[in-house]
């Protein structure tokens, strides 16, 4: 199919983003909230519905709606309910899950995200309180179903159809997991389930402001499996489109190995999950007092601190998205930006420099063991002519292979660490790089200051590195003023 075909049509998106609250508790009972243990071991009468127990809401859990509804600027329902949802699956042990269908907790909203260094903005219709299922796991020659998942609180987020690409779909799911973190509220640890995604695609022609009949692709569990999804069942229903074919409503999968979406089963709507009203639960009825408490009490959120990264320290909008987007390295980057007090240079050796190497490891930055405080120090040093960058990209590898040892005591025991400051050894190869290349010192003396870079960046390619930057702009530049 041809790029010039694919422009003809404009996909329609919405998503359904699953995530599971942190409480230390499950939302209708006493069972612990923790992932990892042994199966079948947090559980209780209410989690497995057993015939006579009754729901208790989590407090807790209420408090987080709340907050995440505040932080999307929502409208926090004074009066919501709870319904049942009813469905058979093994993993599900009352045969019903606890939702809010007809009064959800939190209505409309808005999810700000940076799109390919464009801001835009996402509206929400919805976001309800719900309780998780258990998970079933298969084995070679039998399956189990372990109930500790049961239960689990969850807010479920359902955006309106206005993402029109495999981009926007990932950007406003990684500024929901954002806000998130920052409100801590949740873990959002995809590799445990923390954080689930539906996705809603259709397509129409550029132009068309109908809504043509939709797909929905379930259980995304990774932001690239998902635009590799969704970019799949674009082309696939506009191919449809293309030879006369017709796009029936249904649940999809997306198989990794082939990168298609691949038929589950035939759509349901809210008729065949026979919503009622659960007669177990009370209304939650909110005061004023209590929403405007948690409004004041809200943090810096991850768009706020964005504008700020571009406005205030000058950090390039690129760079920016990828620090806001996981608190963990917005929080590392702010600790170590007390010490290395250039914001643009820490925030490239962060994203850059350690990034890549962690990616070649397989781990997060969290999980490194890295000090902030020591990368800081491994920047300030650069930024004072310590050590040159060459050397610092050494230091670094040497910092992620012993993550507790300070950058400082690392360059002082290691003589290969320390810059050339020998002007006897210098000053012969400054006096040969300027002899090359007097094209430049013309340059520089017209006032093309990029001309300087070169000239020190030669001198620095002879010395391999090693020389001292101050030393070698310093010779450089009184040897040009003499000449």
């Amino acid at each position: 199919m041809t790029e010039i075909l694919y422009e003809n049509w404009e996909p329609v998106i919405g998503l359904e983003i699953h995530f599971q609250l942190s409480t230390r508790t499950k939302l209708f009972s006493r069972s612990p909230n923790h992932f990892g243990d042994e199966p079948n071991t947090n559980i209780d009468m209410v989690d497995t519905g057993q015939p006579g127990t009754l729901p208790v809401l989590n407090k807790e859990a209420v408090k987080y709606a709340i907050q995440f509804g505040l932080a999307i600027g929502a409208n926090i329902s004074r009066f919501s309910t709870f319904d049942r949802k009813s469905y058979y699956y093994p993993d599900n042990p009352r045969n019903f899950q606890i939702t809010q269908f007809l009064h959800p907790i939190v209505e409309g909203g808005t999810i700000t995200c940076d799109v390919e260094g464009h801001t835009k903005h996402f509206k929400v219709n919805r976001a309800h309180l719900e309780d998780d299922t258990g998970m079933l796991k298969h084995f070679s020659s039998f399956a189990g179903v372990d109930y500790n998942r049961a239960g689990v609180p969850l807010i479920e987020i359902v955006s309106e159809p206005m993402m029109h690409s495999p981009k926007d779909a990932t950007a406003f799911a990684s500024s929901v997991r954002a806000i998130v973190q920052y409100l801590g509220i949740g873990h959002c640890s995809m590799e445990e389930g923390g954080l689930r995604m539906d996705v809603n695609v259709s397509v129409r022609p550029k132009g068309d402001k109908t809504l043509r009949p939709k797909v929905e692709i379930k259980n995304m569990n990774s932001f690239r499996n998902m635009e590799m999804a969704i970019e799949s069942e674009i082309r696939r229903q506009i191919q449809a489109y293309t030879l006369g074919d017709e796009i029936n409503p249904g649940t999809y999968r997306f198989d990794l190995p082939t990168k298609k979406t691949i038929l589950m089963r035939r759509k349901e709507d809210a008729l065949d999950y026979r919503f009622f009203h659960e007669p177990d639960l009370v209304p939650i009825v909110l005061s004023e007092e209590m929403i405007e408490t948690l409004k004041a009490a809200l943090p810096e959120l991850p768009h706020q601190r964005y504008i700020r990264y571009i406005t205030d320290l000058k950090i390039p909008p690129d760079s920016a998205a990828i620090l806001i987007n996981d608190k963990y390295t917005a929080d590392f980057f702010e600790e170590a930006l007390q010490i290395a007090k250039n914001a643009t240079s820490l925030c490239n050796w962060i994203i850059v420099e350690f990034y890549g190497r962690l990616k070649e490891k397989g781990i997060t930055l969290k999980k490194s063991g890295l000090q902030s405080a020591h990368v800081g120090k491994l920047v300030q040093m650069i930024e004072k002519g310590t050590i040159t960058g060459r050397i610092a990209k050494q230091v670094a590898s040497d910092m992620l292979a012993s993550p507790g040892k300070d950058s400082e005591t690392i360059v002082k025991e290691n003589p290969d660490y320390q810059p050339l400051q020998d002007t006897g050894i210098i000053e012969p190869i400054v006096d040969q790089v300027l002899a090359a290349n007097p094209q430049s010192i013309t340059d520089y003396k017209a006032g093309r200051t990029k001309a300087l870079a070169f000239l020190v960046g030669q001198v620095m390619k002879e010395t391999k590195g090693k020389a001292s930057p101050a030393v070698v702009n310093e010779l450089i530049l009184k040897k040009i003023n003499n000449l």
